[in-house]
């Protein structure tokens, strides 16, 4: 595995040179990003991919203890061209990027928004779909404008989304209530806790149509955004290797496929053509 480490110059005293190696080494594990080349997951026979298992239908584990969704359909592929085994990390949208810096994954394939802030952080290669912010309710009581949100109301979002950076950048006035993963998020919801969910609209979209007695109010917050894979910031070779294999894939109209098996029976095919991105290439 490739590590960068900061180099420490041992002078003085035996004591002071120790701590001063220990203290040098403790602040190269923070500062510095872990990664494998592509070269490095070949040898290896394995690859490292992060996946949500809770966000149905992306990147979820079935009744069997299987990984299924959008996300993973794509991630057997990036297997299969590489001819490695893949191990899938189960990761809370908080974590994604920690995962991806301490060489804990070789990619993130968990619903993935691109930000600007993101990827001072991150690399992030070619988008593969499209998405919006949305905010879904209860039919007693439909959101239809963030204004009809009091101050004594509570809107459930998930911790390090997009949803809440949005929120709190744009709506300070709203208090969130905030969760670690997606099913706590959706229990709690369930359970009747905050008068709305904001999440990525093809969530809430789902979860309206899955469950009886909630509407998507706000089908679109904010800017459109698309979705990609990302890898540790500065590993080239993985990059590049994904760039191709998304533009290769595109050829195929495999993302089309991937929306049909995975994502058609929730959606239907009305959304395929807005929501899916073939080749990198958004219209």
């Amino acid at each position: 595995m490739k590590k960068i480490w900061k180099k420490i110059a041992a002078t003085g005293l035996a004591a002071v040179t120790a701590l001063s190696l220990l203290a040098g080494t403790a602040m190269a594990q923070e500062a510095d990003t872990i990664y494998r080349t592509v070269d490095e997951i070949k040898e290896s026979g394995t690859i490292n991919i992060g996946v949500f298992s809770d966000k149905a239908p992306f990147g979820y584990v079935d009744e069997y203890g299987k990984y299924q969704g959008y996300d993973i359909y794509f991630a057997e592929r990036i297997g299969e061209d590489l001819g490695v085994e893949i191990n899938y990390v189960s990761t809370e949208a908080a974590s994604r990027i920690e995962y991806l810096q301490t060489g804990k994954v070789d990619i993130i394939l968990a619903n993935f928004t691109v930000t600007e802030e993101r990827a001072q952080e991150v690399d992030f290669a070619l988008p593969y779909m499209n998405v919006a912010l949305g905010v879904v309710s209860p039919n007693d009581r439909v959101i239809t404008d963030l204004s009809e949100i009091g101050s004594d109301d509570r809107v459930i979002v998930i911790s390090g989304t997009t949803a809440e950076t949005y929120l709190v950048k744009n709506n300070p006035e709203i208090t969130l209530q905030k969760f670690d993963t997606y099913a706590s998020a959706k229990e709690a919801f369930e359970n009747g806790t905050g008068v709305a969910w904001a999440n990525d609209n093809t969530e809430v979209i789902a979860f309206a149509i899955e469950n009886e007695g909630y509407t998507v109010g706000i089908d679109e917050l904010g800017n459109a955004d698309t979705i990609a894979p990302a890898v540790s910031k500065g590993n080239e070779s993985l990059l590049t290797w994904l760039n191709e294999e998304i533009k290769s894939l595109g050829e195929e109209k495999f993302f089309h496929a991937a929306y049909e098996a995975t994502l058609a029976e929730i959606y239907g095919l009305d959304y395929e053509d807005t929501l899916v991105v073939e080749g990198g290439v958004v219209e």
